[in-house]
């Protein structure tokens, strides 16, 4: 009963803000919510990046093999994917900054434990099925923490913003996973190097701490429970019928939404090519390309800052350039995405000509992702069930980079020609799910115009 009612969402404050003040103080606290929401969000990425920066050393280490690391990686994944189901769900009914600080807080601390087992590891040489066993469960484990951060911050848009500006700013918050990553691949990459990979865990958890305290501090969870009106007498909108109903009903027909799944799909698809990016990428440059570690991580922090910017403007392209026509963006981004994909993975080039591609396919993977998965899924299901909305896709997205890890790890480590790495056959892979994550919106494009229609 305690737990329930700490995490529950906020009952409406018996003190009122003064008529006079309401719009400065509604600006004030959507601001800081907005703000650190994005701030708390963008640090779970560095939480969950630390072990695709140390592959190559613990290969190099002849700690774990490849095969191996791609099972710990899907371990990963795979509980990411059930836990983002269930916790955003929950997240409808909850206190999202308690919720979202919970999540990061488990998070630096299997962080802080990884840390402390490589530095085990380094004095003791501890057997390779311990470490295996270990990082599987642990990496797990880590993967529930981490499902508990998208839900929270997508519902903070719901709750504090109105319907017409929604669109921007979900994406400039979607950049957040991008900040994460450029400050994962910089910052983590440079302890890494220096310090070795088991400091690169310890970094990673005080990133999280440090995340977990700006969500404390800075979010609050509904207007209602800082002394204002909810958000749509604030912004004077016409409630929907639907809107009226419980949130569990509300659920129910979303789970029941033909669109929402379609939307998952493709989103599933983009989020092949992204982990295999973000997972793979500095080894792939390393490895295929003859990379040293600190030129790999910087040519993926690139990746990483593209995709800031991919999501900023896809709000903007979106709803000013394209009046709202989310298809136009989506084929346009989609068809950029795949070309820039597979002419960073088929060609060589120098460092310039691999940002340079990183950077194009990172910035229209971003506008592709946050059109499809963000915006056109907010456009289609009520407001009291955003967190339904994000736990389905959420899932199927998460379950297809778990299979990703499993079998990008596989082709990986059983195509060797000559004693080096042949990266053709995981290549193919990647370019074919490019390739599906755009035909799967434009295939079911009439649909889903429809029921934006409709809502």
């Amino acid at each position: 009963m305690g737990i329930y009612s700490k995490y529950r969402i906020s009952k409406a404050s018996a003190e009122k803000v003064p008529p006079g003040e309401v719009e400065t103080r509604y600006r004030q606290l959507r601001s800081r919510t907005f703000w650190g929401a994005t701030i708390a969000y963008s640090l779970y990425y560095v939480c969950r990046l630390a072990f695709s920066i140390v592959k190559q050393p613990i290969i190099d280490g002849g700690i774990l093999n490849a095969t191996q690391l791609g099972v710990i990686g899907s371990a990963f994944l795979l509980v990411y994917a059930a836990g983002k189901f269930v916790n955003s769900f929950f997240a409808d009914y909850c206190n999202i900054r308690r919720f979202m600080a919970l999540g990061l807080l488990i998070s630096s601390g299997i962080n802080l434990i990884l840390a402390l087992l490589g530095y085990m590891d380094m004095a003791f040489s501890l057997p390779g099925f311990v470490i295996m066993i270990a990082f599987s469960l642990l990496w797990g484990l880590n993967g529930l923490g981490q499902s508990m951060g998208a839900a929270p911050g997508v519902i903070s848009l719901s709750r504090w913003f109105p319907l017409r500006e929604r669109g921007t700013w979900y994406s400039i918050f979607s950049a957040s996973p991008y900040l994460g990553e450029a400050l994962a691949f910089v910052l983590l990459g440079f302890v890494a190097k220096h310090l070795g990979w088991q400091s690169c865990f310890l970094m990673a958890s005080i990133c999280g701490f440090a995340g977990a305290l700006v969500a404390l501090s800075f979010i609050s969870d509904t207007p209602e429970s800082r002394g204002l009106p909810p958000i749509d007498r604030l912004a004077s909108e016409e409630v929907h019928p639907e809107d009226r109903l419980p949130t569990i009903s509300l659920q129910k027909r979303v789970f029941r939404n033909p669109g929402i799944w379609i939307i998952a799909l493709s989103s599933a698809f983009i989020y092949v090519t992204r982990y295999a990016v973000s997972g793979w990428g500095v080894l792939f440059l390393q490895k295929a390309k003859g990379f040293p570690l600190e030129g790999a991580t910087s040519v993926t922090a690139v990746y990483a800052v593209s995709g800031i910017a991919g999501t900023v403007i896809a709000g903007w392209l979106s709803d000013r350039v394209f009046k709202g026509r989310r298809i136009i963006p989506v084929a346009i981004s989609g068809l950029l995405s795949l070309l820039s994909l597979s002419a960073f993975l088929l060609l060589d080039g120098d460092y310039f000509l691999n940002m340079f591609l990183i950077a194009l396919f990172s910035l229209s993977a971003g506008v592709l992702y946050c059109i499809v998965a963000g915006i056109i899924a907010l456009d289609i299901v009520p407001r009291k069930a955003t967190g339904a909305a994000v736990g389905i896709i959420g899932i199927v997205c998460y379950i297809a980079a778990s299979l990703q890890d499993l079998l990008s790890g596989y082709l990986i480590d059983n195509f060797i020609v000559d004693g080096q790495y042949d990266f053709l056959p995981v290549t193919i892979f990647w370019i074919l799910a490019a390739l599906l994550s755009l035909l799967i919106p434009l295939l079911g494009r009439r649909w889903l115009q429809a029921r934006q229609a409709t809502v």
